[in-house]
This record gives structure tokens, sequence and C-alpha cells, in this order.
């Protein structure tokens, strides 16, 4: 969902390992079953949102967690969790699609619209979820996917264990670390 060119800076962000897919699909099915929102719809929001949990960084619109809440959004529908716990985002996440319809089919793209108000955004989605729900085998290579960043000197591998604090030249990053692209 990358908009425009891809630039020179690689992003201030932390790469984490996600949880193990058997404890996410837990949440995810404890979702479901308290909000009736389908798990492969909250899979697949928080593949796009942070690659299931690997960025682990604010979004540079304030956004927190692995299922990217704003705070005020967090504020209303978290539950009184924790936004950086997968267990707690992952049910809030729920709340919030539920809360706007994503409990039926016909309301899934509303809900998901006001998650994020980007058609390409509820495409993705969609797209990931889709195949989720048609093999749900697919969650588990969607969950083995690393974190590359497109960038003018190609595309560049953030390995668990990137850690910038603030947005550094992709050149530069590879260099320094002699990472594959």
């Amino acid at each position: 969902m990358a908009k425009g060119a891809p630039g020179d800076e690689l992003p201030a962000w932390r790469i984490a390992e996600p949880l193990p897919p058997d404890r996410l699909r837990a949440l995810y099915a404890e979702a479901e079953q308290r909000f009736g929102v389908p798990w492969h719809v909250l899979a697949a929001v928080n593949l796009v949102e942070s690659r299931m949990g690997r960025i682990a960084s604010h979004s540079e619109a304030g956004a927190r967690g692995p299922m990217q809440f704003m705070p005020s959004t967090w504020a209303s529908y978290g539950l009184g969790g924790d936004v950086d716990d997968p267990h707690d985002a992952i049910l809030g996440a729920a709340n919030y699609l539920q809360a706007n319809g994503a409990d039926t089919a016909a309301g899934v793209d509303r809900a998901l619209r006001r998650y994020n108000n980007d058609q390409r955004y509820v495409r993705a989605v969609r797209a990931y979820a889709g195949v989720m729900a048609a093999d749900e085998r697919a969650f588990l290579a969607f969950h083995a996917w690393e974190v590359y960043f497109r960038t003018t000197s190609g595309r560049v591998h953030l390995p668990v264990g990137y850690d910038e604090p603030r947005a550094i030249r992709a050149d530069e990053y590879l260099a320094r670390t002699g990472a594959p692209r």
C-alpha cells in the first residue's frame, strides 16, 4: 500500500518477533466469538497494520500497537486494555469493527473504511482475508512474511532487531549492516 515513489530513507521503526501463529490464531478466535468479526478479517487487519505485530512502532500519524489505534479511538474501543498488548489490541479492533458493522458480511467494507478511510486499505484487507478464509494454512504463510521497505536503493529487509529511533538513509544502513535487499 505504499504511496508514491520510494524515498531514500528507512523508517524510524522497531521490528520485533510476533506472537507465535497458534497464539495469534487463538486471540482472533476469542475476538470472533466475543464480537462476531471473522477471525480472518482480524488477521488481515493485523497483517496490513503491523505485519502481525512485527512493526512495533507508532505510525507517522500517531497510531499505536499491533492493530494501530489512534489514541482517541483506543480510548473509546480499547476496553480499558493496553494498546501495545496483542490480546487487548485484537479485542479492541474486534470491538471497533463490530461497532461499525463488521459482524455482518454486508458491513465489513464499511467497518474497514472506518478503520482506515482508504479504498486500497479495504481492498488489501479483504484480499488477504479472502485468501485465509479459503485456506486457513495461508495464515501461516502470511505470519512468516518478514518486513521489507521500498527505497530508491531497492527493497530493504528490516529484520527482527531493526531499531532506528529516527529515519535513516537506506544506503547508509545497507553500508553499515551489509543487509540483503
